[in-house]
């Protein structure tokens, strides 16, 4: 398996020789670009470790890292200049697995990753997410995020809502979204599908999500387009 690595570091310099020095080692590495939305990039590249910085742009690392939490288990390195004892302390509490201080010998941060996804993969498989357009769908406990708030879905809210981020950038008939509940030993008729995509509409709207699942008159619906 190849092992795939997000670096949260707004320092190009340190986030390109990072880079350089992890693919050597066989991983497939990126590093974020937009600091407004890591968690966007986050689940776009469903990576199995984070190596995250602390002084970011727009929020620190442990505002990423606590938002990360909210839908992911996997290994996150904190690896900052800010090595004091509060620093520390604080990276691990808000759901950091170590602590690489800078600067550092790239042997001792390939080390580091080694033995974190040793521990890691061993034992357990990563969060399975998908994203649209900023949302993230949890498979894991059937949730989604929206706007850093964790919305808890029905089975019926999520299952639809998982059928439309797998076909996103296009249209889902009712006979097919009905057939897939149906396959899942779950009785839905006509007006029960309305009401489940109502109470979906509703949930995501309150949360700041307005707009996001639209109904294509005689045809079906979609997400995540601009109308």
């Amino acid at each position: 398996m190849k092992y795939k690595l997000l670096i949260v570091e707004d320092d190009t310099v340190i986030a390109e020789e990072m880079k350089r020095h992890l693919e050597k080692w066989g991983y497939e590495v990126a590093c974020v670009e937009n600091f407004q939305n890591v968690t966007r990039e986050f689940a776009a590249f469903a990576p199995q470790l984070v190596l995250m910085d602390i002084g970011l742009p727009f929020y620190n690392g442990y505002y990423w890292c606590a938002q990360i939490r909210q839908v992911s288990q996997v290994p996150i390195i904190f690896v900052s200049s800010a090595s004091d004892h509060m620093n520390i302390v604080m990276a691990v509490n808000m759901g950091g697995d170590d602590f690489v201080t800078k600067p550092f010998l790239p042997e001792v941060l390939s080390a580091k990753v080694q033995a974190m996804l040793r521990r890691t993969y061993t034992f357990r498989d990563q969060t399975n997410l998908m994203e649209c357009q900023g949302l993230l769908l949890d498979l894991a406990d059937a949730s989604v995020l929206v706007n850093g708030q964790k919305l808890e879905l029905t089975k019926n809210e999520f299952r639809i809502l998982q059928i439309l981020f797998e076909n996103a950038g296009g249209t889902v008939s009712r006979e097919a979204i009905m057939k897939r509940l149906w396959d899942n030993d779950c009785f839905v008729d006509d007006n029960t599908l309305t009401v489940n995509m109502t109470r979906l509409r509703k949930k995501l709207d309150a949360a700041g999500a307005e707009g996001m699942i639209h109904t294509k008159k005689g045809l079906g619906y979609s997400i995540g387009e601009s109308i």
